[in-house]
């Protein structure tokens, strides 16, 4: 199909731009707590074991609930899960500041809470950009959604470490659990479950239904084909690449403004503001990664390769780059190097987060799942373990350098065994 049949301003791309919001508003929701915390344990007497014991709450609710939202995304639609899960999660921070008054315990039952409705939030969009989105937009329709991981942490950084300085603590979790409550108003009464349910879709939309097929078709439960698609290698290096990137990114989302703060001498505001600018780095060279990764392939470049080319030597200067990190002597410094760091990141988060799509096109929200499932590991060992180290040792180098040799696993696994294509069984499924 040409593009033009696809011109203009579609449901399909409200869908994607109330998507990308609901991760946008998610990840603001998982980093005011990293910058908050640095309060909140002067203020509550934490130590930094307490304080990462708090922070890998989370992720123990969020890795929980990922395989049954997966199913349920699968089995109800995802418009209807996503739904629920930002209407969750934003009361669950709302809550946060009496919970954390209230006792330890009551605090780390609302991480949990928040983090079990999160988990939904991947499989409910791939469910939903699956309906949606036609094969040859599905590469850039999925690095567009992901742009909401580091326009969040951005914005959510920034903003969480000026509330945090002008107004307390509390003001982050209201304001934006408020946010959340908003964005479900306009996703009820605006998005539609698929193209068959959309009353007014545009001429250049019913062009691309009626002519387009999806191939397998989505969200069926029926079968064993799964099961079998899960024993091959390239779905393994798929999830293997997320663990590696997902590793990375749990260590800096939870630890980087206080790293900023402890190993060179920034304020809490400066540390925010800091912060931020790595993950406007991967914001900017994941999407270009993501433009030129198409265009190659529109070329007729194939696919294993490009993902390849664009994953391998991403992770090997992640890795390098954080390896490195210690040696910086100012915080100027640190910054450039964790900004190529992140920046390398995005490049391979262009590569493996549209690898379900292209791998298991018609059980993408399952997989994605069972792949975030293992992927949220990092964020209840890795992110717990940095505390109890930097506690022991008085320094980060010990998580950054493990960080590193993670990235460095992930390239060399992806590189013998990673896949483009997607996964065909005896039967044709």
């Amino acid at each position: 199909m040409s593009e033009k049949s696809g011109a203009g301003w579609g449901h399909r791309h409200t869908v994607l731009m109330l998507s990308f919001a609901a991760v946008f508003i998610g990840y603001t929701d998982r980093v005011n707590m990293s910058v908050a915390s640095v309060t909140m344990r002067d203020d509550l007497h934490w130590t930094q074991a307490t304080k990462g014991f708090v922070l890998s709450a989370f992720f123990i609710g969020y890795m929980v609930s990922l395989l049954p939202s997966g199913w349920l995304a699968t089995r109800y639609g995802g418009k209807r899960v996503l739904a629920v899960a930002v209407l969750g999660w934003s009361v669950f921070a709302i809550a946060t500041p009496a919970a954390a008054h209230a006792s330890l315990s009551t605090l780390v039952a609302m991480r949990i809470g928040l983090g079990l409705c999160e988990g939904s939030l991947f499989p409910a969009c791939y469910e939903i950009l699956g309906r949606w989105i036609p094969a040859h937009e599905r590469a850039r329709a999925t690095i567009r959604l992901i742009s909401g991981i580091p326009v969040g942490q951005v914005v959510g950084l920034a903003a969480s470490g000026w509330l945090v300085g002008q107004y307390g603590w509390p003001t982050v979790f209201y304001g934006f659990g408020v946010l959340g409550l908003i964005w479900a108003v306009f996703w009820v009464k605006v998005v539609k479950s698929d193209p068959a349910t959309h009353p007014d879709l545009s001429p250049e939309e019913r062009v691309i239904y009626a002519d387009h097929s999806f191939g397998v078709r989505y969200n069926s439960l029926s079968g064993l084909a799964w099961r079998a698609q899960l024993k091959d290698s390239a779905v393994w290096a798929a999830i293997f690449a997320l663990f590696c990137g997902n590793w990375a990114l749990y260590f800096l989302l939870s630890w980087l403004p206080s790293y900023l703060r402890d190993a060179h001498a920034l304020t809490l505001s400066t540390a925010g503001l800091f912060a931020a600018g790595p993950w406007a780095s991967y914001l900017l060279f994941g999407n270009v990664a993501a433009s030129l990764a198409d265009a190659a392939i529109g070329r007729g470049r194939d696919v294993t390769v490009i993902r390849k080319l664009v994953l391998c030597p991403a992770f090997i200067v992640a890795a390098a780059c954080l390896y490195g990190s210690q040696a910086a002597a100012t915080s100027e410094a640190a910054m450039g190097v964790l900004c190529a760091a992140t920046g390398a990141l995005g490049v391979a988060s262009s590569a493996y987060s549209p690898n379900f799509l292209e791998l298991v096109p018609g059980r993408a929200a399952l997989f994605i799942a069972f792949g975030n499932t293992l992927a949220t590991i990092p964020g209840i060992a890795g992110v717990a373990v940095t505390g109890w180290t930097v506690d022991r040792t008085g320094s980060y180098t010990t998580a950054f350098v493990t960080t590193a040799l993670v990235m460095a696993s992930g390239a060399v696994v992806y590189l013998r065994y990673g896949s483009g294509r997607a996964i065909r069984l005896s039967n044709g499924s």
